[in-house]
């Protein structure tokens, strides 16, 4: 049985220290509430009321994203894509969870897997947690955002969904949209899905959307290896997919 993604339960756990801080906050606010003069308590109960509201909304926002939506269907991927890929690769950076789906939704195409992640440079514990509770799969081979395991213009497709953000150095992620180009074969895609750093996402997860890169850069980063937009869809409101496209005539050598 193919494994569905990640949903709030591994989320939570992935996250805890921060969903944690955040209970805390809560709960010290209101204690502290009450043992304050008129004037700090407001202020007190009205941080204890905003820390709740995050928790509560970046909650039921992560449970619709990924229990409930259409994401880990994968059906919109008919929307990004000419047809089905010949050849794809899978791009991760700790926690792949693409690879298993997508090989079940194209038996024929052939596939490779790509575990970019890096514990000198993947510092955040959630990357640790995930990578613990999921393990990479055993056809995953080791990449670097600088050099991909593919042939130049061996793959018609590329995803890499929720991982390209997880290289925080601009030049890491320029090096791997830089390596996406040169792997794709002339009219290939580069799918990338990932929450941005925009008002509704601001909205479901407060100051964690900083983690998030705005629209913006993807958009300079494809740019920037030369790829052109060939399509973009919204999911569950909250995540972007974007499909670039390898200038030149499609199944060209």
């Amino acid at each position: 049985m193919t494994r569905r993604g990640s949903g709030v339960r591994e989320v939570l756990a992935y996250n805890w220290p921060l969903y944690a801080a955040g209970l805390a906050m809560a709960a010290g606010g209101a204690v502290l509430a009450g043992r304050l003069p008129r004037g700090p308590r407001a202020v007190a109960r009205a941080a204890a009321t905003a820390a709740s509201l995050l928790l509560a909304a970046s909650t039921a926002a992560t449970w619709y994203v990924y229990d409930r939506s259409e994401l880990y269907g994968y059906r919109w991927l008919d929307e990004l894509l000419p047809g089905p890929p010949e050849a794809h690769l899978v791009v991760g950076t700790g926690l792949d969870e693409a690879s298993g789906p997508l090989g079940a939704r194209w038996p024929a195409s052939r596939q490779t897997t790509a575990d970019l992640y890096d514990p000198a440079l993947m510092t955040e514990g959630s990357v640790r947690r995930a990578r613990r509770r999921v393990p990479p799969p055993r056809h995953a081979l080791p990449g670097t955002p600088g050099g991909l395991p593919a042939g130049t213009a061996s793959v018609d497709a590329v995803f890499a969904f929720f991982a390209a953000h997880e290289l925080r150095r601009p030049a890491d992620r320029e090096r791997l949209f830089a390596e996406c180009a040169r792997v794709l074969r002339p009219g290939g895609r580069l799918v990338v899905a990932e929450h941005l750093r925009d008002a509704a996402n601001a909205a479901a997860f407060g100051p964690g959307a900083w983690h998030f890169y705005p629209r913006a850069e993807w958009l300079r980063l494809a740019a920037g290896a030369d790829l052109e937009r060939a399509a973009e869809r919204r999911i569950a409101g909250l995540v972007t997919a974007f499909a670039f496209e390898k200038p030149g005539k499609r199944g060209a050598a």
